[in-house]
């Protein structure tokens, strides 16, 4: 009671008001953004019915631009898993004039990136990048590939070379893969979010596989759009569930269960109706030897041993898979390319290549089995060599070196369950990348070949290789 009567002389405010007041402050702190918000929705509202209807839907496309910024810089982490749902079932782009468009994969990492950027600079913070050794490779790529930009204006041949949109489309796919990486690295604040992000990536997974082979729902399938299932959709999907199955001894029986039935259905689609598709089902056994090897070395090469005498019992018979008649054209075409490639194209300018996109616009000169047309490698290591030289591919290389001993050193380091599948299953995953680079340029897909809607499926190899990095650094395990 004194104590009231101390607060009132003090303040002239009546006790309880002032609980109320402090109740009512507290209430206002937590409310005062979604109150923003609604309040924003409401002004688009009355202002729809003076604005045309192309002007109401910019308006309404801004403000939720506004209402994903504010929800991505409060959980990084949702715009991650916004990024895998949008780039696998959403079909939204936009149109550039030509055959290819920007997709939503490739609008959201620049989004989420430009996010990343404003709430590390503008904001007055440190951008606070982990510079671990996989990160300086990727840094010494982008130098690269923008060094390869501005020497591809040169007049290398009497023809010019890629448009301006086309290069710039190149350039685009090589930061933002980059990019990626690095949010994926950054924004990943402990193992229960990247969880998350797994299941839900296997989960989409599994919806696909279901309309594959499910009688009756193959409408499933129409929910992917063209390059969302691309071969390191494959890969990842084969690498993790695979892991994750084997190794996760968290895993209810269940899980393990489905689990399971993702790797069989995975090479059930891939080595049946799709085994002429080398890039479906040959990276995917790659990665799957590839989580044995860190897993258990003696299973791996045990493994390795005895698919190798498979794969010598049945020669003839992988032989007429692989080189089936068109796979056989494809083969024979994609040697004669590299030959053009390597003794006429990259001797040019072999330290930083001819710019993205560019050298597909050279072929043309130069006589592949007799026609005069334009082509690509359908390689990425070939890509790599054409558009960035060997400074570009170094650094590629170098990268991948470093994330698999990254992943090596970590495979005992961290605690069991899913955490140690995860890295397994990342090692793996690696691995079947790096072997789908040699079947086509899926890693970073090529303007002309696989085109910007690749990127849909590629950008999940980034992700969830930047995830190992954000696990090495909680566990104090950089690569440095």
């Amino acid at each position: 009671m004194m104590s009231d009567r101390r607060r009132l002389l003090e303040t002239g405010t009546p006790p309880f008001m002032q609980r109320y007041l402090t109740l009512s402050r507290f209430s206002f702190e937590r409310l005062y953004q979604p109150l923003i918000i609604l309040s924003l929705l409401a002004i688009t509202a009355l202002l729809a019915y003076r604005l045309s209807p192309r002007q109401a839907k910019l308006l309404l496309g801004l403000l939720g631009m506004g209402v994903a910024a504010w929800v991505f810089l409060r959980w990084p982490p949702l715009g991650l898993a916004t990024l895998i749902v949008a780039a696998l079932t959403v079909p939204f782009a936009i149109g550039t004039g030509t055959q290819t468009s920007i997709n939503i994969a490739i609008l959201l990492v620049a989004f989420l990136a430009g996010l990343w950027l404003f709430d590390n600079l503008i904001r007055g913070r440190r951008l606070g990048i982990r510079f671990s050794r996989p990160v300086w490779a990727l840094l010494g790529l982008a130098v690269a590939v923008l060094l390869a930009f501005l020497v591809g204006q040169m007049p290398w041949f009497p023809i010019s070379g890629a448009p301006m949109r086309a290069q710039v489309g190149g350039l685009a796919v090589f930061l933002l893969s980059i990019a990626a990486f690095l949010l994926a690295a950054h924004q990943i604040p402990d193992v229960r979010w990247l969880q998350w992000l797994t299941w839900l990536f296997l989960g989409l997974g599994g919806v696909f596989l279901a309309g594959r082979i499910i009688p009756g729902a193959s409408g499933l399938t129409k929910l992917f759009p063209p390059g969302a299932t691309g071969s390191l959709f494959w890969v990842w999907l084969v690498a993790l569930a695979f892991s994750q199955a084997l190794f996760n001894k968290q895993l209810s029986f269940f899980g393990r269960v489905a689990l399971w039935a993702l790797v069989l259905a995975t090479f059930y689609v891939g080595l049946g109706s799709g085994r002429s598709w080398a890039s479906g089902w040959l990276p995917p056994l790659v990665a799957l030897a590839g989580v044995l090897f860190i897993a258990a070395p003696r299973w791996g090469v045990t493994t390795f041993a005895l698919g190798g005498f498979v794969g010598l019992w049945k020669l003839q018979s992988l032989t007429n898979i692989i080189l089936a008649t068109n796979n056989q054209y494809s083969y024979i075409t994609r040697l004669a390319a590299w030959r053009i490639l390597l003794f006429d194209i990259v001797k040019l300018n072999p330290i930083l290549g001819l710019g993205p996109a560019n050298y597909y616009w050279y072929t043309a000169l130069f006589p592949i089995m007799g026609w005069y047309v334009v082509f690509n490698s359908h390689n990425q290591y070939m890509d790599l060599l054409a558009q960035t030289g060997v400074m570009g591919l170094f650094f590629y290389l170098w990268f991948f070196w470093e994330m698999l001993r990254l992943a090596w050193r970590m495979r005992n380091r961290t605690e069991e369950g899913f955490a140690r599948a995860y890295v397994y299953g990342v090692f793996g995953g690696m691995l079947g990348t790096l072997a789908a680079g040699m079947l086509g340029d899926w890693v970073l897909p090529f303007v002309y070949n696989i085109g910007l809607a690749g990127f849909r499926a590629s950008v999940m190899g980034w992700v969830f290789m930047g995830a190992l990095l954000a696990i090495a650094t909680t566990k104090n395990d950089e690569s440095k």
